[in-house]
C-alpha cells in the first residue's frame, strides 16, 4: 500500500515529464509563429515574444489558401471513396464467403507492404496515358487504391463479428446484397467508418511522396506548399512556423472532435478477424 502511494507521483511525475519534452517543439513553432520576424534568433528561440504579431499567420495563408483547398478537395473525396469500397470488400470478404477469399483477402493486404517508391514510375506513366497526371483526380485514385488494403481489413474484422443469423434473417425478408449492405451492416459499422475516416484523412493530408511527384504548381495539396513556402536565401521562420501550424489544423480538429471514437472503433474489430 505504501509502494502504491509513493509509485504513483512518480508515475505521474515521468508522464508529465515525458508530456512537456514531447510539446517543446509545438511551443517553439508557437511563440515563434507569433513573432516579427526581427525578433526570430536562435537566442531568443525559447524567449516569448515582446508583441503579438500574427503578420506571419496572414502570409503563410495567403500563400498557401489555394493550396489548403487543393488539400480538401484530394482528401474528402479519397477518404470517403476509400472507406466505402472498403466496406463493401470487408462485407463480401466477411459474410458472402466464395471460393478463393482468403487468397484474395491475402492478396490485398498484400498491398499494404508494396513501398510507394518501387511503384513510382509505373504509376506516374499509367497516369499520364490516362490523362490523369498532374491533377488532384489523379492523386484521389492514387490514394483510394493504396487505401483499400487497410480499409478492407478494418471492416473484415469488423464485420466477422456480426452474427452469421443477422444476415440470414435479412435474406429470409427478402434483402438482397446490397439492401443487406445499407440497411444492417453500415448502421452497425458506424464506429468502423469514423476510424477509417481518420486515419485516411490523417494519411492523405500529410502524405508527400505522391503530392510531389504527381502534381505541379497549381495542383499541389498544401504539404507541397509548405516545403516551397520555406523559400531559398533567407528563411522567414515566422512564415514558416505559422504556415506549419495551419497546415497541422485540420487534422488536429478531426482528432479533436472524433478521437474518442478512434480507439472505440479499433477494437471493435480486435477479437475475431
Amino acid at each position: 500500500m505504501v509502494l502504491q502511494r509513493i509509485s504513483k507521483p512518480i508515475i505521474y511525475f515521468i508522464l508529465i515529464a515525458m508530456s512537456l519534452f514531447f510539446l517543446m517543439p509545438v511551443y517553439v513553432m508557437i511563440i515563434t509563429s507569433l513573432k516579427p520576424f526581427d525578433e526570430v534568433t536562435l537566442a531568443t528561440m525559447w524567449q516569448l515574444p515582446t508583441t503579438l504579431d500574427f503578420s506571419g499567420y496572414a502570409e503563410a495563408f495567403g500563400k498557401l489558401a489555394p493550396n489548403l483547398m487543393n488539400s480538401f478537395y484530394l482528401v474528402i473525396p479519397a477518404t470517403l471513396l476509400s472507406a466505402i469500397l472498403g466496406a463493401m470488400n470487408g462485407y463480401v470478404l466477411a459474410k458472402w464467403k466464395f471460393k478463393g477469399a482468403d487468397v484474395l483477402f491475402t492478396v490485398i493486404l498484400f498491398g499494404m507492404f508494396i513501398p510507394y517508391q518501387s511503384i513510382l514510375i509505373p504509376l506516374i506513366q499509367f497516369l499520364r496515358e490516362a490523362g490523369l497526371y498532374n491533377s488532384i483526380l489523379g492523386l484521389i485514385f492514387v490514394h483510394v487504391v493504396y487505401g483499400l488494403p487497410i480499409t478492407t481489413l478494418m471492416f473484415r474484422n469488423f464485420y466477422a463479428n456480426i452474427p452469421d443469423e443477422m444476415i440470414e434473417s435479412a435474406q429470409i425478408d427478402g434483402a438482397g446484397f446490397l439492401g443487406i449492405f445499407r440497411h444492417i451492416m453500415i448502421p452497425l459499422s458506424v464506429t468502423s467508418f469514423v476510424v477509417v475516416a481518420i486515419w485516411q484523412f490523417t494519411n492523405i493530408w500529410n502524405e508527400f511522396l505522391f503530392a510531389v511527384t504527381i502534381t505541379t504548381s497549381d495542383q499541389q495539396p498544401v504539404m507541397v506548399a509548405l516545403q516551397n513556402l520555406s523559400g531559398s536565401q533567407i528563411v522567414h521562420w515566422n512564415v514558416q512556423m505559422a504556415g506549419a501550424l495551419l497546415a497541422a489544423l485540420p487534422t488536429l480538429l478531426v482528432y479533436i472532435l472524433l478521437g474518442k471514437y478512434f480507439v472505440k472503433g479499433l477494437l471493435a474489430g480486435s477479437v475475431k478477424g
